[in-house]
């Protein structure tokens, strides 16, 4: 059988996790050229903006790469459930003397949708594409199975695995609890919440296909031991946000260095997601919140609450998303941190 590294072309068993709204061309081709397996987050991208970025970053690497969409079942707005979100998120508004606005959003399309973005993957011919929230339909992983372009989707379970492995994807990415940002869950009711350390051992055991690690892993030794547990390659994203290539703003860089507390809340997107404490942990995830509109709608009204917070210099209501050991974050260049996590997965 093929090891990851040969399915992928790539040197090194690390993986840039694909960071929507954080990931740009550059970081994606620093880390690939590197020997590493870069990656574009494109789940918050229309098509145009994502053929842009893909065909930006062929031009910065001849390496292979990564890119990623949202697989998110599509949901109908319960306009009943948001005009109580809204009312509910006004006080937050009108601290700095705005309103909310008066309907949500999709903001995010899924690429069960529609074929628009699988097009453009179809057209600039990336290494790999993977899926967050659930799996493509039959017939899109068909074409791209035909294309010769390699899949990946995320489980947060043993049954989510075993759907990912029958669907006939390539490769498995075991996202822990411990991992920043969106939980991949297909189901957005309940969460197993495993660890990845458990979680790649699980799928492992029960499943073919190459497992890679993702949650938690900032260093070296922890490396080493996901690829002793089973894993055949790990996936880092909270490490990568504060380098100067990402798109992280500067709120953001200072949150990741100066905070260590995470919390999971589904209050931001209307998905459950890692992210360094703030206002949302606080103060809005009280007991008796009201039911969250549906995912994405829910973060229209996040996103336009950060933009008038931030223009008042208030970074506290920003998703600055982030893993559960951010504590161990290190201010290293992309490049030079491939090397240190090569050296130390290497060395004792």
């Amino acid at each position: 059988m093929m090891s990851i590294l040969e399915l992928l072309e790539i040197k090194h068993p690390i993986f840039l996790a694909p960071m929507a709204g954080v990931s740009t061309p550059e970081l994606a081709a620093e880390v690939s050229n590197q020997g590493a397996f870069g990656s574009l987050g494109l789940g918050a991208n229309t098509p145009e903006t994502a053929k842009a970025e893909i065909l930006k970053t062929q031009t910065l690497t001849d390496k292979p790469f990564q890119v990623n969409f949202f697989c998110h079942q599509p949901e109908r707005l319960d306009q009943q459930k948001a005009q109580q979100w809204i009312e509910y998120i006004r006080p937050q508004f009108a601290k700095f003397g705005t309103e909310p606005p008066s309907e949500l959003r999709c903001i995010y399309p899924s690429f069960l949708d529609n074929d628009d973005f699988l097009n453009v993957v179809l057209e600039t011919r990336p290494k790999a594409v993977s899926f967050h929230f659930g799996i493509p339909h039959p017939r899109q992983i068909q074409a791209l199975k035909d294309a010769g372009i390699v899949t990946l989707v995320s489980a947060t379970n043993l049954i989510e695995a075993q759907q990912i492995e029958a669907a006939g994807i390539d490769i498995i990415i075991a996202q822990g609890i411990e991992a920043g940002g969106h939980r991949g869950i297909f189901n957005q009711t309940f969460d197993a919440a495993i660890k990845t350390s458990d979680l790649v051992q699980l799928i492992s055991t029960h499943c073919k296909l190459p497992v890679v690690a993702a949650g938690g892993i900032m260093n070296g030794d922890q490396a080493k031991s996901m690829l002793k547990l089973g894993a055949a390659a790990v996936q880092l994203g909270t490490a990568f946000v504060q380098c100067k290539s990402s798109s992280a703003n500067a709120a953001y860089r200072k949150a990741l260095f100066s905070q260590s507390i995470t919390q999971i809340s589904s209050s931001l997107s209307g998905r459950p997601a890692r992210g360094l404490l703030g206002t949302w942990h606080t103060q809005i995830d009280a007991p008796n919140r009201p039911a969250l509109p549906e995912y994405p709608y829910t973060y229209d009204l996040t996103k336009q609450l950060i933009s008038v917070a931030s223009q008042h210099n208030d970074p506290s209501y920003g998703a600055f998303w982030a893993g559960m050991n951010v504590g161990q974050i290190r201010e290293l260049e992309a490049a030079d941190l491939i090397n240190q996590l090569v050296l130390e997965i290497k060395t004792n």
